[in-house]
Parts: C-alpha cells; sequence; structure tokens
C-alpha cells in the first residue's frame, strides 16, 4: 500500500524540487547565455540586445574563429594530452592504487604515506620548473603526460575501491594459481569500473582545462594547447577582430555576421568549453556510484 504523505512533507518535497530546479538553472544559463550570443546577429550581440532568446541566428561565428592561425595543431595538442594524459594517469594510479592495497606488500604504510604526503606539502614554483627543465621536460609534449602518471588522490579512490571489493573473489582466483596481474586484469579492474570513469572524468577534465604548465615550459608554438592560445586571441581580441573582419572569407559576409570583441570572447569560450562537455554522457552513469565510495561505511 501507498503510505499518503501529510501535507508538510508535501510541502518539503516541492520546496527541494524549488531549490533543486532554481540550482540547475544557475549552473545551465551561463553556458545557455554564452551559447545564443554566439550564434546570434553580432550587432545585437555588441549592444547587450541578447538575453534569454537568440536573434538572427547564424553560425559563421564559428566559421571565422577556426580559421584563426594554430587553432588545429593546438586542437590537437589538447586532444593528444587529454587522451594520453588520461590513460597514463588511469594506468599509473590504478595500478599503485592496487598493490598498496595488497597488505603483504613490503612496508605498504610508509609507501602509502610517501605518497600522500605530497598532496599537502609542495616545494612551489620554482623547484619543479627547475626539475621539469633538469629533466628535458621543457619543450617537450611529454611534459603534459609524464608528471601526472600518479596522481595521490586517484590513488585513494582506487585503492578505497578495491578494499571494498570482497577479498574471497582473489582469494578464489588465488587458489586455481592466479597471480597479481592476472587478478589485477581479469578481476579487480571488471569490477571496478565505476571508480575508473569517475577517475578519467577527473583526469580528462584536468587535462584539458590545464594552462600553467604551457605558460613556464613551452616556448614553441607547436606545443602550445588550445587554452593557451585562445588566451592569447582573447588578450588581443581587438586586434584578433580587425584581422578576421579583412579577412577574404569575411569580405562577403553580411555585416551582422562581423565578429565583433565580444561575439569573439564568447566564441573561443564555447570552442574550449563544448568538447569537454561530451566526456560526461559517456561515464555519468557510473559517476555517482564511483565517487561515493568511501561515503558509507558498514
Amino acid at each position: 500500500m501507498k503510505k499518503r504523505r501529510n501535507p508538510s512533507e508535501t510541502m518539503f518535497q516541492l520546496l527541494n524540487y524549488a531549490v533543486f530546479a532554481l540550482f540547475t538553472l544557475a549552473c545551465v544559463f551561463p553556458f545557455y547565455y554564452i551559447f545564443i550570443n554566439t550564434i546570434s546577429d553580432n550587432h545585437l550581440v555588441k549592444t547587450g540586445k541578447i538575453l534569454l532568446l537568440p536573434s538572427g541566428i547564424q553560425f559563421s561565428n564559428y566559421l571565422q574563429v577556426f580559421q584563426l592561425r594554430g587553432l588545429g595543431n593546438a586542437a590537437f595538442i589538447s586532444v593528444a594530452r587529454t587522451v594520453l594524459g588520461t590513460l597514463f594517469t588511469l594506468v599509473g594510479s590504478c595500478f599503485l592504487g592496487y598493490t598498496l592495497s595488497k597488505g603483504e606488500m613490503w612496508q605498504r604504510k610508509f609507501w602509502y604515506r610517501f605518497v600522500i604526503i605530497t598532496m599537502y606539502f609542495n616545494a612551489g614554483l620554482i623547484p619543479w620548473y627547475v626539475t621539469m627543465k633538469n629533466l628535458g621536460l621543457t619543450n617537450n609534449f611529454w611534459a603534459y603526460v609524464l608528471p601526472g602518471i600518479v596522481s595521490p588522490f586517484f590513488l585513494i579512490l582506487f585503492k578505497t575501491y578495491v578494499e571494498s571489493i570482497p577479498a574471497s573473489l582473489e582469494e578464489s582466483a588465488q587458489l586455481d594459481g592466479a597471480g597479481y596481474m592476472v587478478r589485477f586484469v581479469r578481476i579487480v579492474l571488471p569490477l571496478a569500473t565505476p571508480i575508473i570513469a569517475t577517475i578519467a572524468v577527473f583526469a580528462s577534465v584536468g587535462q584539458w582545462n590545464s594552462f600553467l604548465d604551457t605558460v613556464f615550459l613551452m616556448r614553441q608554438s607547436k606545443f602550445f594547447t588550445l587554452q593557451y592560445v585562445l588566451y592569447q586571441y582573447l588578450n588581443e581580441v581587438n586586434a584578433v577582430a580587425a584581422t578576421l573582419r579583412n579577412s577574404p572569407t569575411a569580405q562577403h559576409l553580411d555585416p551582422s555576421k562581423l565578429l565583433s570583441p565580444a561575439s569573439i570572447r564568447m566564441t573561443i569560450s564555447m570552442v574550449v568549453v563544448l568538447p569537454i562537455l561530451f566526456v560526461y554522457p559517456f561515464f555519468q552513469r557510473f559517476f555517482v556510484k564511483g565517487i561515493m565510495i568511501g561515503a558509507v561505511k558498514g
């Protein structure tokens, strides 16, 4: 039988729905506002008349922004570092997390604390730069990938998840002669899909949004990431707007479609944000389960 709700419970539910609906709107509206400004008449955007609905819909802004010099190579570098960096982080953090979950590992507590302490203490920017330079990781693509192979935070997530898996599963495989690597690949990894997906989301977003490593370590434009190139264009937005307006393609465009500094800022913002948003739909069904690991005991 259905339990009848009293008026106070109904009001509480309605209040919950209203609060979370407003919170969702507050999160979504900035993206929506930027997007409608990128596809609207640029003259209306310049004068601030686009607020809730697009007007004079056109997509020439994106076509013009994609003509910016160096954008294609920068996009390739960003995609490459995101894919490889996420893959290396998953392999390193998951394997080390599994290793540290085994009580028979030599000096396990010491090595675990040795890794975790790096979350709280940092030598600083200058020692980091000197170390990277001495390792030959300036003007080197691998500077984007190698430093993030082991992340203490991801290690904690994976170790906690592995410890929540019933030990009897591995013990039965061990009795059949399976070693650590076989158990890790054939038993632990398939069962750890939720936490792997969670780590993949965090790592990929971190790699995609990373910016300072390019600023400090890269001097050759062939290693610039998409974020850094677009940051440069944002700082020179007026000059970029003038260049695009004088380009051969722009000569044949309607004046309402000519890029203004405001439309360039918003279009560049969407170019940076949209690709990484496509990561979430693939991992969403695993994400909540993975991130809640360790939140409830017993």
